[in-house]
């Protein structure tokens, strides 16, 4: 779900076929039937921004008619949890959980809390980001529980009466779903599902970009966790990285409100005014999260070195403070809004490649100068002359500068793939003329800085003065005509970490310490490069006796392949069947072993009791193997860590053609929606946008394009724009297949040829039918084809959690004919 695996992932989609070739079941539910429905068992067709209601329908399945693994569920989740009395679920108040606040549009989650022992502190988990903010409260790791699954305020009967109307009719009557192909769904899901099977479930960016995305995969991790598929082989939930180190960039972040290694940033609206305030406020007892002050101190002392010290804090000063939300999409509109002076963007095309790219075009125009980093002249950094507003380059006062970068085979360093791999590759080739890696242009824009501001005595130059910043090799390697280029291994020894004494790289995460001691960039990626020379992204040794390959590349943490291993087993430590055997306890080593590296104490007997009084993993009893949730459980229901609310629930897109059929609520209560003129969402039912759009891509192209259309091949096999309507809208509009057709939202129109086809299929709602609209959004004005650019489309919006925009659903409208 939520994927068109064959044609965005094809080089991992071989194993999905290789699978089926040994017989398992694949089973494709999107909006349109693509390459991946071709080769599927089953192609189920599904609404574009239902998804919650298809995943309560099978969670309501799984309970209804008992299909959930009993021994897993009361073992390893939190089911027989009971939450506070305060708590009041969306199902009794109109689709809004309790500590809603209209006038802010978010929540006040303490009524979401376990029941249990008095609060330490304030629970108000929703504010931070980073790890999830579990909270302060010891009912976090000792909440009252009800073994028998029989209280009305246990997890477990709140959730079954949380999806209690998501039946196989409802499912019908919102995802457009056939009832006969949703039970079929549920029926190989959970005959799949148990001691002796597992089932995995794939997503992508069809899931996220929605105003709901994190609650869909949360959804996805209940059915799961049900089903006994977390931490076991052959389950699990899988998120399919786009780009060869998507994964690597969330990482070691490109966002805003996260530090390397998912440590939440700190901020002035939190009062993370001191480093001890800030790590008491987001450390949290229970789990291996306890160990947040480690991480984070480690991290100040491979920033600052030996500028940084106790006395100073580490250096936590120099870190700025956010001030609010800082996300791409914001800083748009504030760019659009004048209050935006400069702009440096590399590997990123908002002209064409970001939601509402005509408002992104206009906010590049209020800049006084940009810096464009990339491959190519991008839409972005051609704005001034090039864009279809059609401005004069004497009208536009922002000073462009662009710089050419290296393509990968021109520059070494690490890929963090989809399932968390680490995996270095070497340089083959100088890049041509000016064009220099990513790494050489912060290294040396690092340098020129603080070069600059050298003897400066302004308290907010010190970070900058005070960075760590030795990254040249020891020598020039002669084989390259660059001779300044930054070393990647030194940046990696550094991610790794290191003792600051004796300058000894450390061999993982276990090492850090909280005074000072070890220095670490990336705690989560600690024991990649154990020491000189060794560098385990760099292995590519075969372990034939292990289908595992643990000596390939290095996964994160500690080379752990699955998260959560220890739920391979049960709670006494034995495998849960021979043929799923992965970890399990060797009563006569007294230690865990198997096939991969136990993600758990390893010499934690199965009996082992928690400690009561203890923190961190003390805490956890020998049979708790979610090691990084306060309580040791999988999270059935969510008290903390979400701004959206505890449990998944069905709202509708932002735009859409239909009302809510399960709530009162119409759309997602927090979702951010960029109240402005030049912004307009079209309200629920607009009979000026009636169909629905949904975005995506084809595998000849790349994203915005900037990296496949200036190549002749594939500009040659995916040539010009399109939108995918049905044979049945076809015949409605007079549009014949190639006819030119204007597509327009509430923010723009774009022109492009239609291509009439039956992968797009129009959906019954209540006696009539829903139509669909698919755009690629791969086109622009620049490279060796242009086209219609999909993204002029989109509204600016947000999801709450994450801060992505809603491509994946929307409405609009269509007319034969072209713009002019």
């Amino acid at each position: 779900m939520g994927s068109n695996m064959a044609e965005n992932h094809p080089v991992g989609f071989r194993w999905p076929m290789k699978a089926k070739e040994r017989g398992a079941t694949l089973i494709h539910v999107d909006p349109r039937f693509s390459r991946t429905s071709a080769v599927a068992d089953l192609y189920v067709p599904i609404r574009p921004g239902s998804d919650i209601a298809f995943l309560g329908g099978l969670i309501n399945y799984v309970l209804t008619h008992d299909k959930w693994f009993k021994e897993y569920v009361l073992a390893y989740t939190n089911a027989s949890a009971l939450v506070s009395d305060d708590y009041v679920d969306a199902e009794d108040n109109g689709g809004l959980f309790s500590g809603y606040d209209p006038k802010s549009s978010s929540y006040d989650n303490a009524s979401w809390a376990y029941a249990g022992p008095a609060q330490e502190a304030k629970e108000d988990a929703s504010a931070h980001s980073g790890h999830g903010m579990e909270g302060t409260s010891p009912a976090k790791h000792g909440p009252a529980r009800d073994e028998t699954l029989q209280h009305p305020r246990s997890v477990f009967q709140i959730l079954k009466r949380h999806y209690a109307r998501y039946t196989p009719e409802m499912v019908e009557r919102v995802c457009s779903t056939p009832p006969s192909l949703f039970l079929q769904v549920a029926e190989v899901l959970t005959r799949n599902s148990g001691r002796e099977r597992t089932s995995a479930i794939c997503y992508a960016v069809g899931w996220t970009q929605q105003s709901y995305g994190a609650q869909i995969i949360r959804a996805a991790g209940i059915l799961q966790l049900l089903l006994g598929n977390i931490g076991r082989p052959g389950g699990g939930i899988m998120a399919l990285r786009g780009h060869a180190s998507i994964q690597g960039s969330t990482d070691v972040p490109t966002l805003f409100d996260l530090l390397p290694g998912y440590l939440p940033h700190p901020a002035a609206f939190k009062g993370d005014d001191t480093l001890e305030r800030y790590m008491r406020e987001s450390a949290v007892r229970g789990g291996y999260w306890s160990n947040l002050p480690k991480f984070m101190v480690s991290l100040l002392k491979a920033w600052y070195g030996d500028a940084a010290t106790s006395e100073n804090e580490f250096g936590y000063q120099w870190i700025p403070k956010l001030t609010g939300d800082h996300s791409h999409v914001s800083t748009s509109a504030a760019m659009a809004d004048g209050k935006v002076k400069g702009f440096v963007v590399f590997g990123q095309n908002p002209a064409n490649g970001s939601p509402h790219s005509g408002l992104q075009r206009r906010a590049l125009t209020q800049l006084d100068w940009m810096v464009a980093i990339d491959l190519y002249e991008t839409e972005t950094a051609a704005f001034w002359y090039a864009a279809p507003e059609g401005w004069r380059p004497a009208d536009i006062k922002t000073e462009v500068f662009l710089l050419p970068t290296a393509g990968p085979p021109e520059k070494e360093g690490t890929f963090t793939n989809t399932q968390r791999l680490l995996q270095f590759h070497d340089k083959a080739v100088d890049p041509p003329g000016d064009a220099r890696s990513d790494l050489w242009y912060v290294y040396h824009l690092g340098r020129r800085l603080k070069d600059l501001y050298r003897g400066s005595t302004n308290p907010r130059d010190q970070g900058l003065l005070n960075l760590t910043w030795d990254y040249l090799p020891e020598r020039p390697d002669p084989e390259w005509r660059i001779k300044d280029e930054p070393s990647d291994e030194k940046v990696l020894m550094e991610v790794n970490g290191y003792t600051v004494a004796e300058r000894k790289q450390v061999p993982d995460f276990e090492q850090l310490k909280a005074d000072g001691s070890t220095a670490c960039g990336v705690w989560i990626y600690s024991g990649v490069f154990p020491g000189p020379g060794k560098n385990m992204a760099r292995r590519r040794s075969r372990t034939p006796d292990n289908d595992v390959e643990p000596e390939w590349g290095f996964a994160w943490p500690g080379n752990r392949r699955i998260l959560y291993n220890r739920a391979s087993a049960d709670p006494a430590g034995r495998p849960w069947s021979e043929r799923k055997k992965y970890v399990w306890w060797d009563a006569a080593a007294g230690k865990w072993t198997g096939k991969d590296i136990p993600d758990f104490p390893v010499k934690k007997a199965p009996a082992t009791p928690a400690k009561q009084r203890g923190s961190g993993i003390d805490l956890h009893s020998g049979s708790d193997p979610f090691t990084l949730k306060a309580d040791g459980r999988g999270w059935l229901f969510a008290p903390s860590g979400l701004k959206d609310g505890p449990l998944p629930t069905h709202y509708e897109p932002l735009e859409s053609p239909v009302l809510n059929a399960l709530y009162e609520r119409q759309d997602s209560p927090v979702a951010k929606r960029f109240s402005r003129k030049d912004n307009a969402i079209s309200p629920p039912g607009d009979p000026r946008y009636p169909y629905i759009v949904t975005t995506y891509r084809v595998t000849e192209q790349y994203t915005s394009g900037v990296m496949s259309r200036w190549n002749g091949w594939l500009s040659e096999l995916m040539p010009e724009m399109f939108a995918e309507i049905s044979p049945e809208l076809a015949a409605e509009k007079g549009i014949a297949n190639l006819d030119w057709i204007t597509v327009s939202t509430p923010r723009n129109q774009i022109e492009c040829k239609a291509l009439v086809t039956r992968r797009i299929r129009p959906f019954p709602h209540n006696g009539k039918l829903i139509h669909e609209v698919g755009l690629p959004y791969h086109w622009g004005y620049k490279g060796l084809v242009k086209g219609a650019m999909a993204n002029d489309l989109i509204a600016l919006s947000e999801e709450p959690n994450v801060y992505i925009q809603e491509d994946k659903a929307l409405t609009c409208n269509i007319r034969k004919g072209r713009l002019r």
